[in-house]
């Protein structure tokens, strides 16, 4: 009766921590979004954009390699307290730069690369800080509430930061964020008990010792390591053409029609939340790699082949709901493999090697989807060769029909690789134990 207790406040405290975080993560979304109108406004140019994602991804890869184990014998709570306060410092910077009239994107990428340190170690610390409070027969549903609150938020942080950002521009937007901030740190500081103990002993460690160790123990446990350079490899798929290339082919293919982009990408959110649901609710069950390898191969048969060869908004938003519906899958069942399979003293060193290791390939996938789409793809379906001609009949012709062509290659590649590693027998593995 005591563990069933100790179960529900738990996750009653993850119920309050995740609200707040929430919150917290609106304010940040929308000042991200503002900013990159305000970017593109000022330097007319998508590859500027590009670059403040980018500048925010190599610090947080660069630092996952060596702070796991700082994670570890440090208290989580603590660990996500600084960070916050260190993320707002750096939006108040932004804000003050912005009044006095000296914002510059050079600076933007700066306050991107110090954000990108400190989520290093904001989320692996809140990924074990949740494994803390969520009993393991709720992972799953944790996890869909995690992906509910992310696709939402991409469905209303445009209203809201196009909304705040009319009234009182761009500085509303930025204390906007600062207010969620300190709601969240007040929630987080004093609301949120994390049931953690840490040992005394701070014995000094190499800087690269967690990495050292986190890789050991892949080693060993082969699945996990499988898992997560599977992983790497769909992550590089996707930002190839969704994170680069979704929103300049919808504009081409449409007359540069707003509205069309708008609705795709709405529905995308939608289909996110959707998926979430389904997670959190618990009614729909499965295996871990089940759901996570026939999941992508779905996202990517249905979602970028469909993209890809869809003729108008109707045929676009049914393949972003193919294409972000079973993402929640796949999140939870990475979660749930995780949490049973890697013992709680080492999860911070396991969480950043996995962060290093899974996510590095994003940055790649980032820029080269945008040179590809400019300098290859493009060019050859204007050529006029045969081949063009022969592709032309599946994706059309005309502008944005070789960013077309790419979503059938990551549709297929994708595809095809999602189920190469969902026959793999140290991955299959990877359940045993967990019924």
């Amino acid at each position: 009766m005591k563990q069933l207790t100790n179960n529900k406040s738990g996750f009653t405290y993850y119920i309050i921590f995740w609200l707040s975080q929430s919150v917290s993560q609106l304010g940040s979304a929308m000042t991200g979004f503002a900013l990159i109108i305000w970017a593109y406004k000022q330097t007319d140019s998508a590859m500027a954009v590009s670059l403040m994602t980018f500048c925010s991804y190599v610090p947080y890869i660069l630092v996952s390699l060596f702070e796991g184990s700082f994670i570890d014998r440090h208290r989580k709570k603590t660990i996500m307290l600084a960070a916050d306060s260190a993320a707002a410092v750096c939006t108040v910077f932004v804000w003050m730069l912005l009044i006095n009239g000296r914002l510059d994107i050079r600076y933007i990428y700066v306050v991107n690369a110090v954000t990108g340190f400190m989520n290093a170690f904001q989320f692996p610390a809140q990924s074990v800080a949740v494994g803390m409070l969520v009993p393991k027969e709720l992972y799953a549903r944790a996890s869909g509430m995690d992906s509910f609150s992310s696709n939402l938020l991409t469905v209303v942080t445009p209203v809201l930061a196009a909304s705040v950002s009319s009234f009182w521009g761009l500085e509303g937007v930025i204390l906007a964020d600062l207010g969620s901030f300190v709601f969240a740190f007040c929630v987080l500081l004093f609301f949120v008990r994390i049931p953690e103990e840490c040992s005394r002993e701070k014995k000094k460690e190499k800087p690269f010792a967690g990495l050292k160790e986190g890789i050991g123990f892949l080693k060993k446990e082969k699945g996990l390591g499988f898992m997560i350079f599977s992983m790497a490899l769909i992550n590089f798929f996707s930002r190839l053409t969704y994170e680069n290339i979704l929103s300049p082919m919808l504009l081409a293919r449409s007359g540069g029609n707003e509205q069309i982009m708008g609705l795709v990408s709405s529905v995308m959110g939608m289909g996110g939340i959707a998926g979430g649901l389904l997670v959190a609710t618990g009614k729909i069950k499965g295996r871990p790699v089940r759901m996570i390898y026939l999941s992508a191969a779905f996202s990517f048969l249905f979602g970028d082949l469909g993209i890809g060869m869809g003729r108008g908004a109707w045929s676009w938003c049914l393949a972003g709901l193919a294409a972000s519906v079973p993402i929640p899958f796949v999140a939870a069942g990475q979660r749930i493999i995780l949490y049973h399979r890697v013992p709680r003293e080492i999860q911070g060193r396991i969480f950043a090697a996995r962060n290093a290791l899974q996510y590095c390939s994003i940055p790649a996938g980032l820029l080269l989807g945008g040179w590809l789409a400019d300098y290859v793809f493009e060019p050859f379906m204007q050529g006029g060769s045969a081949a063009a001609q022969l592709l032309g009949r599946l994706v059309g012709t005309g502008s944005g029909s070789g960013m077309a062509l790419m979503f059938l290659c990551t549709g297929v590649l994708g595809a095809t690789s999602s189920l190469y590693w969902y026959c793999n027998r140290e991955i299959r593995k990877l359940e045993e134990g967990l019924e």
